[in-house]
């Protein structure tokens, strides 16, 4: 649900993650450190040579016209785009790092990094990545170097519907755990929904990455400051996923609600479940479904509540070059290109993906959409997986034992117990 137009989560990984070695990462040539070592500073003057870039679905439909830009600022240059779709991405990706042919930069999913970092160029220390969100900045980070940069962002939001809000009682939208919890009972209750809120239920894929922010905000972590162990039965962790599944024991979420494309957006229109979690491709579908622009003057957006913070999920995509490539230097200019923030702006509004450079948030467009600026602060307070190369896999145990804990009752100490000796089991990778 970070991105409903099919987004690098681990549905799309599930399937991959299932053929990967034990430790995940790609059996990728490592004849190719002259390469890495050539990409620590980048040459002044214009880009020359040819470019090719691969890129997933929306964005790789939106970039020739990005490309076309930069070749007429770098006359030197080609650059030549392949789209490839988002399912078909992971297995070409690891096809063309087995074979040697991968492009000069691709865009790859954040929870892809761990998966395939051998085969890329660390960042040149010459790019300065103090301009990103700093969790988006963790993302390229793999077993203590850095790789790539943040290209956009994607976080999640709490959608509410303001009429129904106000017939619960309410002229602001609740900051804590047990006011957000309340007022999502009272539209039960005194505004005439059926359900309070839309939550994942668990046993499908990125069902528990979807509802991350509460042990988040509960100050859980997935892993230690190392990214060496997993810490998913520490109380943090309990207490999170206790509050978590009293939505479900107390009757305010649907164990069984319908998770087909577009029936979420139904629901909060007609009132049913005027509550749902979703990143910002929700103000469109949730629009499209209540008849189109106009019905945004119905819902709201707002940060998720605060326990002990207030931290949502990121993910999007990162840029990187790989070690095969032959114009590293061109490579990274054109990155460079694509992170200035007027750059970053155009592209938000030509794709709709959110800027993973925070400046480019104090844009009018921006910082003066009712929507989009609850975005800009929520990333302000964001956290993501760990880019260890395990991460699917561990996820994938974590969706079952969620639908444990949902549908079957299961106590959250005993079931984040459970989840513990299975990622141990698991590993990260570590060592590969």
């Amino acid at each position: 649900m970070f991105r409903i137009t099919a987004k690098p989560a681990a549905a799309v990984l599930l399937a991959a993650a299932l053929v990967l070695t034990a430790c995940g990462r790609s059996e990728t040539a490592s004849n190719t450190t002259e390469s890495a070592a050539a990409a620590s500073t980048i040459a002044s003057g214009p880009a020359t040579g040819t470019l090719n870039i691969w890129a997933q679905a929306d964005e790789g439909e939106g970039l020739p016209a990005f490309a076309k830009e930069f070749e007429a600022t770098n006359p030197g240059v080609t650059v030549n785009v392949t789209a490839i779709p988002w399912d078909a991405a992971h297995n070409k990706y690891q096809t063309a790092i087995a074979g040697g042919t991968t492009p000069d930069i691709a865009q790859m999913g954040t929870t892809w990094m761990g998966d395939f970092s051998d085969a890329f160029v660390p960042t040149p220390s010459s790019i300065d990545t103090s301009v990103f969100f700093p969790s988006a900045v963790k993302s390229t980070n793999v077993d203590g170097t850095a790789y790539g940069v943040p290209w956009y962002v994607d976080t999640r939001v709490i959608y509410y519907r303001k009429d129904l809000l106000e017939k619960a009682g309410y002229t602001t939208f609740p900051t804590n755990w047990d006011d957000f919890k309340t007022m999502a009972k009272d539209m039960q209750t005194k505004a005439g929904a059926t359900w309070g809120i839309t939550l994942p239920a668990g046993g499908k894929a990125d069902d528990f990455q979807s509802m991350m922010w509460i042990p988040w905000s509960g100050g859980a972590e997935l892993m230690d400051a190392d990214q060496t162990k997993w810490t998913l039965d520490t109380p943090e962790f309990v207490d999170s996923m206790t509050y978590f599944q009293s939505f479900f024991t107390d009757g305010i979420s649907n164990p069984a609600f319908d998770s087909t494309p577009g029936a979420a957006e139904s629901a909060f229109v007609d009132g049913s479940t005027p509550l749902w979690i979703a990143g910002p491709s929700g103000i469109g579908s949730i629009s499209k479904a209540g008849g189109g622009d106009a019905y945004r003057e119905k819902f709201g957006v707002a940060m998720v509540p605060k326990d002990k913070s207030s931290t949502s999920f990121v993910g999007g995509s990162d840029l990187v070059v790989f070690k095969n490539s032959t114009n590293q230097d061109a490579a990274w200019k054109f990155i460079q290109f694509m992170s200035q923030p007027d750059t970053q702006v155009k592209w938000q509004k030509a794709v709709g993906d959110l800027p993973a450079v925070e400046s480019a948030w104090q844009d009018p467009a921006l910082a003066n959409d009712p929507f989009l600026s609850v975005f800009g602060e929520q990333l302000k307070d964001t956290n993501s997986p760990p880019t260890v190369s395990t991460w699917t896999q561990v996820s994938a145990a974590a969706d079952t034992v969620l639908e444990q804990i949902v549908k079957s009752g299961m106590a959250p100490a005993d079931a984040m117990k459970s989840l513990q000796s299975t990622a141990d089991s698991i590993g990260t990778g570590g060592g590969s």
